[in-house]
């Protein structure tokens, strides 16, 4: 046969190859083009430009959110094909690795249509006898992590429970591991009452790193002054003359907040609308300002026509509430009862129900 013939051969099964699909007639030719496409690809969705300066709705937040998660399959769709094109790479590991963390944020976004593939993943690169203990023990933390979020929906009760339940098995399988108690710290400070206790007082006589075992000793502090009254008096920022003691009979929110601190921002939509359906029944708020530019926190009161008194400590001094209190992280919402005892350290999860509860107690 000619040399002619074998090329025309050559040609014709080469497109039947294309015409059945056995060959991947469009995509990056090489590992390189490939690298880069994924690269590209993998860089997160940006926020829209129309976001700055305000706020986003929670419907525009959901949108994005899909967005995102869309994005970083349809990156992890190219690291896959990248595994299984080019398995002996010197890129290959990473690639894998980084198709893990690509479907493990599309899932933490609320697509869960890859779960079942991410686990196999990570199963597949724990039991990776060239892992590290270190690198197993940063993807059991992942796992926990992403297990406690997939209960979301069934409320922060069913979160925390999947959380700390992790946090034991991690603390079994690495018992050296002192970031387990900082794990269990994230517990503690969302527990209330004897929950919040029993793990403080652990933590603090643990061999926690002293930072840990210190916010340990504050949290058991604070949690000791649950069931009894706080002490809070001030002149509000709009002259208001203020005195928790003298509102016995209502039910107090006391918002520890800041105006650059995104969450307590978005917090203020769901204040508001539990203010203006209980605010008649004898519920109050309060803010505790942690700003130090009034200007700002003015600013935002009146845009956002907040209609209950904010303490503001001047710009040179450390908020002495917070300090009084160890409030070390914000938002921070407490609610104290009519009696004026505190109940509550922990009211963002079900606000709204619970200020109803306790305005119907006697």
């Amino acid at each position: 046969m000619k040399r002619t013939s074998l090329r025309a051969l050559a040609t014709a099964l080469l497109l039947a190859a294309f015409a059945s699909g056995s060959v991947c007639a469009q995509g990056p030719a090489d590992a390189d083009t490939l690298f880069e496409k994924l690269q590209k690809a993998a860089e997160p969705p940006t926020p829209p430009a129309e976001w700055q300066g305000r706020i986003p709705t929670p419907e525009e937040l959901a949108a994005f959110r899909t967005k995102q998660a869309e994005a970083a399959i349809r990156a992890a769709d190219l690291a896959g094909e990248f595994a299984t094109r080019f398995p002996t790479h010197s890129k290959a590991a990473e690639v894998r690795e980084q198709r893990y963390q690509l479907l493990g944020g599309a899932v933490r976004r609320g697509d869960k249509s890859r779960l079942e593939q991410l686990e196999k993943i990570e199963t597949e690169l724990i039991t990776d006898p060239k892992k590290t203990s270190e690198e197993k023990f940063r993807l059991r933390m992942q796992s926990v992590d992403r297990k406690a979020g997939l209960k979301q929906a069934e409320g922060m009760a069913a979160m925390l429970e999947e959380f700390e339940k992790g946090a034991r098995t991690l603390q079994k399988e690495f018992p050296d591991r002192k970031e387990v108690f900082e794990m269990l710290y994230a517990v503690a400070m969302r527990s209330e009452g004897p929950k919040a206790v029993a793990l403080a007082k652990e933590i603090a006589a643990s061999g926690a790193e002293p930072q840990v075992k210190e916010a340990a000793a504050v949290l058991l502090k604070k949690s000791e002054r649950l069931g009894k009254p706080l002490d809070i008096k001030f002149t509000a920022l709009d002259g208001r003359k203020i005195e928790l003691a003298k509102l016995k009979g209502k039910v107090v929110l006391i918002d520890f907040w800041a105006t650059w601190c995104g969450p307590c921002v978005a917090e203020i939509p769901n204040m508001k609308s539990a203010y203006e359906k209980l605010h008649p029944k004898g519920f109050e708020i309060i803010g505790i300002s942690l700003d130090d530019d009034k200007n700002a926190l003015q600013a935002l009161v009146r845009q956002k026509q907040l209609p209950w008194p904010q303490f503001f400590e001047s710009e040179k001094d450390e908020n002495r509430y917070a300090k009084e209190y160890g409030v070390s992280s914000i938002p921070a919402m407490w609610l104290v009862d009519k009696q004026g005892n505190l109940v509550d350290t922990n009211a963002r999860d079900g606000l709204e129900k619970k200020v109803e509860k306790l305005l119907a107690e006697k």
